[in-house]
């Protein structure tokens, strides 16, 4: 999406009054009831740098792990998970989830789906045989970084998914139980290009699906790209709240061709200061992560900056003391 130089320019603002004080800001975010947070490689594939973003400019306790150095955290070596962890320890970063690419794959024995790409993987290349292996090895990746969730999908989404969505369901299913043997949560992403994209459809996995620890990263970014979908409030309404165990930010715009646009936080389809006073209302304390994918300000960096300004507004708005 574009930007003009007059929202740049109070964008830039708003972040550098944000990014100035990230001592107050931590103070704050004690009596926050959410862990604030954001997708390490929506700022940069130097791990160190976005680390430091996130910690001293943005004043954030939380990361989100997803990529870093050009690899998807699933593919990183012994070497670079340590160092992974001593650069966490470094900014006194805790991890809110793997943000893997479990699942995101095509449904085996289906009609290959027209949005079977090689996008959005984050450098990540495993097929639909592969996903049992690479469940194992989130799991150790959660102990690894001591966090206890773990994002999946639900494959890519095919023209009609009825006569296979009980055998994801099962796929599912079976992936909760084992994580639920090591005490760990799997967090289903709500993804436009997948087979739950909206909270309707959400709703109705979840009640598929009434493993405990299998929960929703709810997304009302993701839902909002579907022309007739309104996040929030009603994808939001029919969602079982205790069920949501996850939550990323980020914003649409649509056009009048029925198209759809990244939009940072605080400018959109989502109204995302009356999401997170709903959330607060419900219980919600786990992460609200930042994951931009908006690029207007040129650059992953300067994007996230005026999107974390924006999803600050939207905090403060909503009264949730963060």
């Amino acid at each position: 999406m574009g930007i003009s130089r007059r929202e740049f320019m109070a964008g830039a603002v708003a972040g550098a009054a944000f990014c100035a004080a990230p001592e107050r800001i931590r103070a704050a975010a004690a009596s926050c009831p959410f862990r604030v947070a954001v997708i390490n490689d929506e700022i940069s594939q130097d791990f160190d740098h976005s680390c430091s973003v996130a910690a001293k400019d943005f004043g954030l306790s939380w990361i989100e792990l997803r990529g870093m150095w050009n690899k998807n955290i699933t593919t990183l070596d012994a070497n670079q998970i340590a160092e992974s962890k001593r650069i966490l320890a470094k900014y006194n970063l805790k991890v809110t989830d793997i943000a893997s690419p479990l699942f995101k794959v095509d449904w085996h024995g289906a009609p290959t789906s027209k949005q079977s790409e090689r996008r959005d993987t984050f450098h990540a290349d495993e097929d639909f045989k592969a996903q049992d292996a690479l469940l194992e090895h989130c799991i150790e990746l959660a102990k690894d970084f001591g966090t206890d969730r773990v994002r999946c999908f639900d494959f890519w989404r095919l023209d009609d998914v009825k006569p296979y969505r009980a055998a994801i369901n099962d796929k599912l299913r079976q992936a909760a139980r084992r994580l639920a043997r090591e005490n760990l949560i799997l967090v289903l992403e709500n993804e436009m290009s997948c087979n739950t994209a909206t909270g309707e459809e959400a709703a109705a996995t979840l009640a598929a699906i009434p493993e405990r620890n299998f929960m929703l990263n709810w997304d009302p970014g993701n839902a909002a790209t579907f022309p007739n979908s309104k996040p929030y409030p009603n994808g939001y309404d029919l969602l079982p709240k205790k069920r949501i165990g996850h939550c990323h930010a980020k914003n649409v715009v649509r056009k009048p061709d029925g198209k759809w646009e990244w939009a940072p936080v605080g400018k959109g389809v989502v109204d995302w200061a009356g999401q997170l006073r709903a959330l607060k209302r419900d219980g919600y304390r786990y992460a609200v992560s930042l994951e931009t994918h908006w690029r207007g300000a040129g650059t992953p960096e300067a994007s996230s900056r005026i999107s974390m300004a924006g999803l600050k507004d939207a905090l403060k708005q909503a009264g949730t003391g963060c």
